[in-house]
Parts: C-alpha cells; structure tokens; sequence
C-alpha cells in the first residue's frame, strides 16, 4: 500500500482492514483496485462501497456490513460538513443539532423543554458503536426515509440521534424525576435494534410535522353527508401519512329506495370509485399515493356486483377501482355453506345477499335506543348463533329483496380476484367478535367490530360518525355539529425477535415498549377529531413482532415442523403475559382506560376464552380485575417490512422471499442474502416462501392468534398454477383454526404488491 493512498484514504483502508479481520474476507483485491486509482477519499469510499455491494453472495454474506460501514463513512461526513464539526468525531454536539433544527424548523421546539444538561447526559448515552450492528440496505433505508434532513434535503441526524430523539419525544410528558432514565431505557430498546417503532413514529417523532399513528379504520354512514364526510377525514388522514380501512356494509346497495324513490341508488362502487379518486390525489406527504382499503359484507347485495371485481382487468372500466385495496368480511355461516354437499360431493350450500338499507326498513330490528339494525350488527357467539337466527329471519321474509348464488360461485369469484390481485383480504368477522374483550359495550350478539385495517392486524371497536344538528351562531357562522363514531386508531411498535429473543431482553424490552405505545396517544395530533376522541377513550396500541423466521434458523428450526408450532404458541404466550403485566403496571400509575369497567379484561373472560391457567396468569388476572389495565387492545402484528429490513431481519411472521435476491436502489442493484445466512442456518431457511407448505404457516398463526388481542398481517403463499381446491382449503383451514383474518394471497405470478408502509412498524 503506498504512502500517499493510505494518508488520504485512511478511513476507507481501516474499514475495509476492519472487516478482513472481523469476517475473514480477502480484501487484497480491493486495496489494490484502490492504490491504482487517482481518487478523493470520497470518492474512494463509493468506489469501495460498490465493490462490498457487489461481492455479497451467500458464500459472503458478511459484504453487506462492509458496505454499511463504508455508508457510515459518507453520513459521518455529510453530518460533520452540514452542522461544522470534525466527522472523525463521528458524531457531533447533540444539544447544538437539537438547538439548530429547531431554529431551522425542523425539529419541534417541544424538544428544548429538555435542559442542556440533560441532552449532554443523552449525548454521553449515544453510542456510535451500535451503527456497527445494521446491514447496508437497513442503513440504507434508515438514512433515505427517516434521518432529520433540512428543507435543502441536507443530512443532519445520524441514526443513534434520530433513536435518541425518538426517544426524547416519547417520554416529553412523564414525570420530571424519572423521565431521563426513561429516555435512556428507550434509546437502549431502540439502538440495539431489539425494537422499531412504526414508520410514522420513526420518520415524524421530534419534528414540527407530521403525526405518530400508523392506521386508522372508519365506518360510513349509509347517508349524503356520513359518505362526504367520510372521504373528508380519509383526505385529511391520508395527507399525513395514514393508512386506512373503511367499512362500506352500512351503504346501500344498487337499485336500492333514495327517500322512498325506488331503484334509484347507484350503489357502493361509484362512492369507492371517490374513495379511488382521494387516495391518488391526496398523496402522503409527496412520497406516495394514499392506501386505502374497503371492505364489504360478503351479505352485502353489492359484493357480486362489481366489488370482488373493482381490482381486476376483465370488465367495464367504469366500475373499477385499482388503486384501493378489498376485503371482505364472512361470517362462520358462510363458510359452513361452502361444506355443504349433495351424495356426489358437489357444492350445493345457497348464499343470499342483501341490500342493508332494505333489511332495515323490512326487518325491524332496533338497539335499546330504537335506533334500526341490519345484519350487519349481530354475530354468532359460541353459545348462541344470533347472526345465523338473524340471517334465516331475513332469508324467510317473503317480503325482503335479495339475490341468491351457490356459496362456492362467491368464494370461486373470491379466489379469482386474490390470484389476480392478491385481494380481497379475508376477515373472520365471528371469530374477531367473539375474541373481542370490549364487547361489554355494545350488548350481548351485537357486532362491534365491522372490518379490520389496510394490513389486517386491527380489530378495535367502530361506529360511525353523523351529524346531528347544523345551525348558524351568533357571529354568523355555520356550525356543524357531529356526533362522534369509534374511529379506530392504531399505534404500532414491535419486537425484534431474531435480536431480543437470544440476549433475553423480552420482559425488559416490553415494559420499555408498552410505555412508549401509551405514550404515543398522548403525544399525537391527529387532524380528524374522532380519531382523536376515540384514541383516548380506548388508548389502544399494537404491540407487535418481527424477526419469526430469522428466529427459526438461528434456533435450528425447520418451519415445516411441529416443533416451531409450538414454539410459536409458547413465545407468543410469554410476549402476551409481559404486554399485558406492563399495560397493568401502567394502570396503576397512571389509571385504566375509560372503558375498562365491564370489559372482560376487568370479568376475567380475557383469560378464560384463552384457557390461561397457569399460576402466573391466575395472579395477573387477579390483579389486571383490581387495578385495572391502561389499554383496552395491546397486542398486533403488522407486516413489518421496511422496518424489520432497518433491524436487519426477516419480514413480520412471514418465511423469507429468498435465500438470495436483488434488490434495486436508485442508480444501482445490489444483492440481498438472508440474516445471519451461514452453512448451519441454510439448511432451515432454503425453503422460501411459495415453496413452504402454507398449512404449517396456518398452524403456526393459530398457536400465536390465541395469545394476540388483536390480529395478524398474515399472508398466504400460493404458485400461480395452484388448483381451486387447494386455495379453497387454505382457506378453509385458516377459518376451521380460528385466524381472525389473512392478508394478502400472492401467488407466483403477481408483481411485488405495492403496500402501505405506515403499519410495517
């Protein structure tokens, strides 16, 4: 090595010395490569950081961190020319970044109730060894996404400070006397990557901008003014970076009565069609399009009438909606007309449909309060089958319209649409109501969830919101008055299992996460008022896990094999006890959630439906009955893409795309091997997703639905070229097991689906 490259790449050559020792790789070829070329030291480390890129292969899956330490040299350097300080420092003055962004408009001013001395005391905590821990493509997107940038898109923050200021942001609101330790134990969680928290939280906390919650669900009124406003809201939330789900069951459907005027209603899809409309022209934030996904009662007289249909290419143009996402909700009876057969095994079990607004002036069902009920708003308990009664009541009045189809001709055109565009998502809407612990709210048999989110993972109490008088005050201006409607709100974060599993940090980390969750609700700005409303009186959050098969291979498990089956029901059951341990020891310092009286969380029925009778579980029960609990929903697992790539392992709880794939990142491609990838953990990662067989990933969720409160983003993996039948008993199996819900079905054929990135926590 000559003199002259060695004094002016000197950072470059001790990376790259750095990483011949640590991972054994020959770099001699590299050094050389490098000596011959007239370089900057810039451009030196591009050129180095090209070479590691394109060396990464499963023999030399190490390359990936090379490259990553050699993007921490250009960010280092990046944030010591923008903010003036030496970057062989690494990291400069954190108090004067916080000081300057405010000034800048960057950062929120809410930052500096923090005192200098206590940003030193965090600047102390930082620690830049742990940007060692991420691979080049979580670094990557880490700095592309996420990293505070001034409004020139100059670099500023560098990754333990955008931790850290996460962190600060989270605990702005607790007591004085142990806030900084908090922070402290916060950043601890974060920077160790054993935790994320979601894509609106990672990308928005600490600055002037921009909200925490990643989804929300609505339910829309079947008026004028609920449908407008609803898309109002949807705008609103979507311009902040929200996902969203919509539940359209309420709506009428085609050629239903308009103020007695008969055939006169053009149906659900031309009002999705604007839903359409909103989500392509309100984009997030300038960085993509809304993500929007609607669901409908697979009773519902529109579902065969263009719904299953809005995402596919074969059909009238007009009545197509490619931009939102589907998802239907079915009830248990459904599913038992699919099995019903006549002596030669053919499908015989009959559907009908109906159109809501209909059953309601036909049927005469009311609540307490008189107010009309449809099919929609009952479910089958276990004891008691009050939608199936309900339904058959509406079948048997002569008087009801409604049209009739096999019950296998709507799953068929169901199982067409999701091999075609990966939806509808499926949306067990007895089992979600029968799991639900604040039913106590709505009355014995009455639905109080309607449909699930844009990924699948929520499930929290709705109701729409009306208006209920318009008058003009005494300075003459028009007031709207609206009656607020539970509109759900989810505040995610999960687990790094591959990470926080092997170091035995789950109980530590949990109790650090559920705060910060809490904390969320307190903190956000939502721009939609009931939102809000709604967000405080449940104070739900999402608490969730990525990391599943990264996990399997690192403790020699084969994903086809009982034994990750029951690991799965027996890790999910520990995360389970120390959510809701954390969530009650949050109850007693800061009080329940408003709704806790009468919720089975307070009668116990939580853990009974789960059959937790260990002595552990007896004394939490005991105590969660007496002192409560601070969120009414803890517990989903979101899809966690994005920022299970920034932990450095695998998606959600899905099996991994590949053993080795290309990813493509602006001007370049680079290739992209599975965590930890060696020649003992291959052997449990080499069979990928669509080669697994989907029933051991079915058995698997089972064991983790019964301990999650909520749902899962659980998708099903299927070959282009799968039978009918095949698909239909996953499908089956899913129900028969008690999935509360399934994401996507991505088949062979499909191009990557397009998701929304808020839920992917």
């Amino acid at each position: 090595m000559n003199k002259k490259l060695d004094a002016e790449h000197q950072n470059v050559i001790r990376v790259i010395d750095e990483a011949a020792k640590k991972y054994g790789l020959e770099v001699s070829g590299l050094k050389k490569r490098l000596a011959e070329l007239e370089l900057t030291e810039q451009d030196a480390n591009q050129q180095a950081m090209f070479y590691a890129l394109n060396r990464i292969a499963m023999d030399q899956p190490e390359w990936t961190f090379v490259a990553a330490r050699l993007y921490l040299n250009e960010l280092y350097r990046e944030a010591g020319k923008n903010r003036n300080y030496d970057a062989a420092l690494l990291y400069g003055d954190f108090y004067q970044l916080v000081k300057t962004l405010v000034k800048k408009g960057v950062y929120s001013a809410d930052l500096l109730s923090y005192s200098k001395e206590e940003m030193e005391e965090f600047s102390h905590e930082i620690n830049a060894e742990r940007d060692h821990l991420f691979n080049y493509i979580g670094l990557f997107l880490l700095a592309d996404r996420y990293l505070a940038r001034d409004y020139e898109r100059n670099i500023y923050e560098l990754p333990q400070e955008r931790f850290m200021v996460i962190a600060m942001t989270l605990m702005l609101k607790e007591k004085k006397e142990k806030r900084v330790s908090l922070v402290k134990e916060a950043y601890w969680a974060m920077s160790n990557l054993y935790m994320t928290v979601a894509t609106p939280t990672l990308s928005n906390a600490g600055k002037s901008y921009g909200q925490l919650s990643s989804c929300f669900i609505d339910t829309v009124d079947d008026s004028l003014d609920g449908i407008y406003l609803n898309n109002w809201d949807i705008a609103r939330l979507s311009k902040d970076g929200g996902g969203i789900g919509i539940y359209y069951g309420k709506v009428r459907a085609l050629g239903s009565d308009i103020k007695g005027f008969k055939g006169m209603s053009s149906g659900v899809i031309p009002w999705i069609r604007l839903i359409n409309d909103t989500a392509v022209s309100v984009d997030q934030l300038g960085q993509r399009q809304g993500a929007i996904a609607i669901y409908l009662d697979i009773f519902h007289k529109d579902i065969m009438n263009g719904f299953l249909d809005l995402k596919t290419n074969n059909g009238d143009e007009r009545r197509k909606a490619h931009d939102i996402f589907t998802g239907v909700s079915i009830p248990d009876l459904f599913m038992e007309k699919l099995l019903e057969t006549d002596e030669m095994g053919k499908s015989i079990g009959l559907w009908h449909t109906f159109c809501p607004h209909q059953v309601k002036q036909q049927m005469g069902w009311k609540d307490i309060e008189g107010n009309p009920l449809g099919l929609e708003d009952f479910y089958d308990e276990i004891d008691r089958k009050h939608f199936t009664e309900k339904y058959n009541e509406a079948v048997n009045n002569p008087l009801l319209p409604r049209k009739t189809y096999r019950a296998m001709d709507i799953m068929a055109r169901i199982m067409v649409a999701q091999l075609e565009t990966g939806t509808p998502y499926m949306f067990y809407r007895d089992e979600i109501n029968r799991q639900n612990p604040n039913k106590h709210l709505v009355g014995e048999g009455r639905t109080s969830i309607y449909c699930s989110n844009l990924c699948t993972e929520i499930s929290q109490n709705m109701s729409p919101t009306t208006i209920i008088k318009e008058y003009q005050n005494e300075d003459g201006d028009l007031v709207i008055v609206r009656r607020p409607g539970d509109f759900v709100v989810c505040n995610l974060s999960s687990i790094n299992l591959s990470k926080a599993v092997p170091a035995n940090v789950l109980e530590r980390i949990i109790n650090i996460q559920v705060r910060m969750l809490d904390n969320v609700i307190d903190l956000n700005t939502i721009t939609v008022g009931q939102a809000q409303v709604t967000n405080k009186k449940f104070r739900a959050v999402g608490l969730g896990t990525f990391g599943w098969h990264h996990l399997l291979a690192l403790r020699g498990m084969y994903w086809e094999s009982e034994e990750a089956v029951q690991y799965a029901d027996h890790l999910y059951e520990d995360i389970a006890f120390y959510a809701i341990r954390a969530s009650n020891e949050l109850a007693k310092e800061k009080g329940a959630y408003s709704q806790f009286r009468g919720s089975e969380w307070e009668t116990g029925k939580y853990f009974e439906r789960r059959e937790y009778t260990s002595k552990r579980w007896k004394e939490l029960q005991e105590e969660v009955a007496q002192t409560g609990i601070r969120n009414g929903w803890l517990m989903a697992v979101a899809p966690n893409s994005s920022t299970a790539k920034i932990g450095g392992s695998t998606d959600g709880i899905d099996p991994i795309y590949a053993v080795e794939y290309a990813e493509e990142k602006k001007n370049f491609k680079f290739k992209v091997t599975a965590p930890d990838l060696n020649h003992i953990t291959y052997e449990f990662y080499r069979r990928a997703r669509h080669q697994i067989d989907q029933k051991w990933s079915i058995r698997q969720n089972a064991k983790r639905q019964r301990h999650i409160d909520q749902s899962i983003s659980f998708n099903i993996y299927v070959r282009h070229d799968i039978k009918a039948k095949e698909l239909l008993n996953l499908h089956l199996e899913a129900w028969k097991l008690g999935l509360k819900t399934t994401y996507y079905v991505r088949s062979t054929s499909q191009s990557e689906i397009e998701e929304c990135e808020a839920c992917h926590s």
